[in-house]
């Protein structure tokens, strides 16, 4: 794909460019306040302390997004484990806390006023989903927390009044406004004559990740001469999917861009689809697809082939600090690459970017943690490289998106088109397997 495409995504650039030395990144040293302190400013230096440097997370272990969060977890557990096998973070071992927000918004709030104020953690990490991050970022700036997470990129995070005062989350994943723009810029490349005869449908789970991009792509594909035939926001309930997807089907629509937040969204949508022998001959969903074996065996194997997702990362990615994480990750877990949830490498690299600043600042200085991360340093993490906005956002970010192929059993990078590591794309959807 051409950088003179009309809407050329700010950070598509070639994944294939970015080499990390694993043995930089293991030994990277990074901690929060002296273990113990109620002050989240204390500084210790790597001989100051032999305890335990703690970590809090709230994470959605059960509830809505149990998938999601059980995958942060692992992903989270990769982190310790390497960093702990090389001697842990200035010279101390790596506890980390996990408790169960039941994803819900006034648990996550309660579970890291229980980790900071009654635990003491050292470091806090983010939870899973933009709704979950906002309140749970507000917690941490009270208290003078630096908040790195890897799941919360909807613009409501960055713009709420706790972020544009403290100025205190750091997103280490692709920002999601902007995530579908490589799919527009795919329907762009088409014939002009080809475009204006398509058709499309934007049913949208109301949620902060969903909305954003799915009401872009609508409007830039709307200019290209692609008819909407449907746009919906509705509850993110799982009553609403059936009735939702029923209306789409109704319509016939060419193109569907779904806002789903997770498997059972676009999970219903697809069984829906292929209960009424409707299959649209593109199909790309917000989120879903990029969790490798949960969605094939929510979905099947053979109803994935032509399935599309955006995201900055995927199992296959030509990283050298990505390779080793996925090999430790099927050694413990099993399965294959392409069953790697990409929730477990956001959850990783939030790790590696908080390792690497406090390295920087020689310092468990949360102040100083921040005021680094702010200060226009390049990072590197499992997906890629990582370099913060002043609101937060990894401007260095890389936006892809991926396709299931070969009877479900590849999940492919496919656009842009012309970037490294890109097959063909399945221009056509087959029709559902059952």
């Amino acid at each position: 794909m051409s950088a003179n495409h009309p809407w050329f995504s700010r950070n598509a650039v070639a994944l294939g460019t970015v080499v990390l030395s694993v043995g930089v990144l293991a030994a990277c040293g990074s901690s929060g306040s002296s273990a113990g302190s109620t002050s989240p400013s204390a500084s210790a230096g790597a001989s100051s302390s032999s305890a335990p440097l703690t970590i809090g997370a709230s994470l959605s272990l059960t509830g809505d997004f149990s998938a999601d969060g059980q995958a942060f977890e692992q992903g989270y557990g990769l982190w310790v484990k390497d960093v702990n096998a090389a001697g842990g973070i200035l010279g101390r071992q790596v506890k980390l806390t996990v408790l169960d927000d039941k994803s819900d918004a006034n648990q996550v709030v309660t579970n890291y006023q229980t980790l900071i104020n009654t635990d003491h953690v050292d470091l806090t990490f983010g939870p899973f989903s933009s709704l979950l991050t906002a309140p749970a970022a507000g917690v941490a700036a009270r208290n003078g927390y630096a908040f790195v997470e890897g799941a919360g990129g909807a613009p409501s995070v960055f713009r709420s009044q706790a972020n544009q005062a403290d100025h205190n989350v750091f997103d280490v994943s692709l920002p999601i406004a902007d995530e579908l723009m490589p799919f527009v810029n795919y329907i762009a490349s088409l014939p002009a004559a080809t475009r204006k005869t398509l058709t499309a449908a934007y049913p949208s789970a109301d949620d902060p990740f969903t909305t954003p991009p799915v009401q872009l792509a609508q409007s830039k594909l709307e200019a290209l001469g692609v008819k909407t035939v449907y746009q919906k926001v509705f509850p993110e309930e799982a009553s609403s999917y059936k009735p939702q997807a029923d209306i789409v089907a109704g319509k016939q629509p060419d193109i569907v861009v779904l806002g789903s937040i997770d498997v059972p969204t676009v999970s219903a949508f697809m069984a829906e689809f292929a209960q009424v022998h409707y299959t649209p001959k593109l199909f790309i969903a917000a989120a879903g697809p990029d969790q490798g074996a949960d969605f094939i065996k929510a979905v099947g194997a053979g109803n994935a082939t032509g399935m599309m997702v955006p995201n900055g990362w995927y199992g296959g990615f030509a990283n050298a600090a990505s390779q080793k994480m996925v090999g430790e990750y099927i050694k413990q877990y099993g399965g294959t690459a392409a069953g790697v949830n990409a929730d477990v490498a956001e959850a990783y690299s939030v790790g590696q970017v908080v390792q690497q600043a406090i390295t920087a600042v020689g310092s468990v200085d949360n102040a100083k943690i921040i005021s680094y991360l702010h200060g226009g340093n390049q990072l590197q993490s499992v997906q890629g490289p990582v370099k913060f906005d002043s609101q937060g956002e990894n401007s260095s970010a890389v936006s892809f998106v991926f396709q299931w192929q070969d009877n479900g059993s590849k999940y492919l990078q496919v656009l842009p088109a012309a970037q490294p590591g890109s097959v063909p794309i399945i221009a056509t959807k087959p029709a559902w397997a059952s």
